[in-house]
């Protein structure tokens, strides 16, 4: 049986079911992408030099809000890494898309960033791209490492490792919510059994500290590593109320292996005057947080409890590279960037709280921020996002950005 001919122009719906869309819409993520850049103030005049950075995990989440961040403020050079999807009998997804839009920032802001289709977790990935950096650039100053995945094969070793999001010791039952095909809303519970030794140690070798070590280590034995180099991954905490599935759960596991890499790593950067951080960054709406029990509900309170004053992922982006570029970065007694303090403050936590512990189905609504929650989860594929026709027909079969040869 032969697979379905391409339809590349057409009209795009919200095709899938719960947290998963198979769909993604090419104009609404562009214009995704533009808002995020509207976000960042423009300097008043350019950088005495532009930075050049290594972003892995360039098109999602806090990695593509600190590109667009980077590009714009800072006038970052350099290259960013994901593994996207082209289209086919469905559209690309949404992470191409975006970093089409990306591209087109860093190509009107006349910086020389690109973007490499490639799985980071791969030796061949880093070979070809330090080949690039050291022939277009010679050196990098900074490199973000914000990977979320949900698998990693080692080349190395040829094993293939599988994350999973589970508790640690025993079930653990929480509340979640869920979304119907008719955009009704329910309150859910929901079990979770505990995870394997296996399990929780496939876990740390996915997204653990691992690859992210030999990131750092490939580009010191090229000599790429600049005086004063500077490398941060992205991490997170979150509220006691997801930390039985979160923070002392499977991926708990990973993120402190994530933070004691960190120490390691400073160590190493020593000889070129380097430092390694973890920043542990605020709640936000992504594809990988939404795949987590009961942090849909929490981040649903936390809005409705801070309206307005939610920081967005651009934001919190900024405060980053703020951090990154003074002499002494901020950070907390374990040596973490903490960008997470507005999410984490007794008041906020007790607000939430209370909303967590006394809310219904009845009260879901009024307790939680539904309509916002929902637009965000929707506009990571590039749905619902406001001045977009979505009744008009759209190419969706679009090239990924040309990739400079090293």
């Amino acid at each position: 049986m032969h697979p379905p001919p391409r339809q590349s122009e057409r009209v795009v719906t919200p095709t899938g079911r719960g947290y998963l869309l198979v769909e993604s819409h090419p104009v609404g993520c562009f214009r995704s992408v533009a808002r995020m850049r509207a976000e960042v103030p423009v300097p008043e005049k350019p950088p005495a030099r532009r930075p050049t950075v290594l972003v892995i995990g360039s098109s999602a989440g806090y990695g593509l809000a600190s590109t667009i961040a980077g590009l714009v403020q800072y006038g970052i050079d350099g290259v960013g890494i994901s593994l996207e999807r082209p289209a086919g009998h469905r559209s690309a997804t949404a992470g191409w898309y975006r970093t089409i839009a990306s591209n087109a920032i860093a190509y009107d802001l006349g910086s020389d960033f690109s973007f490499r289709n490639a799985d980071a977790f791969a030796d061949t990935t880093k070979t070809e791209t330090l080949d690039l950096l050291a022939k277009r650039f010679g050196g990098v100053d900074y490199l973000i490492y914000s990977v979320a995945a949900p698998r990693r094969t080692d080349t190395r070793s040829g094993t293939t490792y599988h994350s999973v999001l589970k508790p640690l010791g025993t079930p653990h039952t929480t509340r979640n919510l869920e979304f119907a095909d008719d955009e009704a809303v329910y309150l859910r519970e929901v079990t979770v059994d505990s995870a394997s030794e296996a399990e929780t140690a496939a876990t740390v070798r996915v997204m653990g500290g691992e690859d992210w070590s030999r990131w750092v280590t490939a580009l010191a034995e090229r000599r790429l590593l600049r005086d004063g180099f500077r490398t941060v991954a992205l991490t997170y905490i979150g509220s006691p109320l997801t930390s039985a599935i979160y923070r002392r759960g499977t991926i708990g596991a990973a993120k402190a292996d994530l933070e004691s890499t960190a120490g390691a790593l400073t160590e190493q950067l020593a000889a070129v005057g380097g430092h390694a951080y973890t920043s542990v960054n605020g709640a936000a709406i992504s594809q990988a947080l939404t795949a987590i029990p009961g942090v849909p509900l929490y981040v649903s309170l936390l809005r409705g409890v801070l309206g307005n004053r939610f920081p967005s992922p651009v934001e919190q982006s900024l405060q980053l590279w703020n951090q990154l570029t003074a002499e002494w970065p901020d950070v907390d007694e374990a040596g973490r960037i903490r960008l997470d303090r507005w999410e984490l403050s007794d008041p906020v936590q007790a607000a939430v709280a209370d909303r967590w512990h006394s809310i219904t189905p009845e009260t879901v609504t009024e307790l939680a921020d539904i309509p916002w929650f929902r637009a965000q989860f929707r506009s990571l594929y590039g749905f619902d996002v406001p001045g977009v026709d979505y009744d008009t027909p759209v190419q969706t079969d679009l090239p990924w950005p040309n990739v400079p040869t090293p």
